[in-house]
């Protein structure tokens, strides 16, 4: 229609997915974890981890800030996982 103008609306949380990028035995993976599922179980987005020993090209990109989380494939922090700033990043 002439004259509408399309809302873009921001993604809700449920719609979301966060990534985990990380390795075993890393301290600093196991408490990101802990927080990203955490949230995950109250708000409801969906949580996929890698390892970066298993791809060349991760680790190459992110060996040195593991662990690192993405929002729908953008990176948003790196070593430590906020809850509040991860929350706020989800639109929760």
């Amino acid at each position: 229609m002439v004259g509408m103008s399309l809302i873009r609306r921001r993604p809700e949380p449920k719609d979301r997915v966060v990534t985990l990028i990380g390795k075993p035995d890393c301290h600093l993976c196991d408490d990101a974890r802990a927080v990203i599922t955490e949230l995950a179980e109250e708000l409801g987005f969906a949580v996929e981890e890698l390892n970066i020993n298993e791809d060349p090209e991760l680790h190459r990109k992110y060996w040195e800030q593991i662990p690192v989380t993405l929002i729908d494939g953008r990176q948003h922090d790196f070593w430590r996982v906020d809850p509040a700033r991860l929350r706020k990043a989800l639109g929760a």
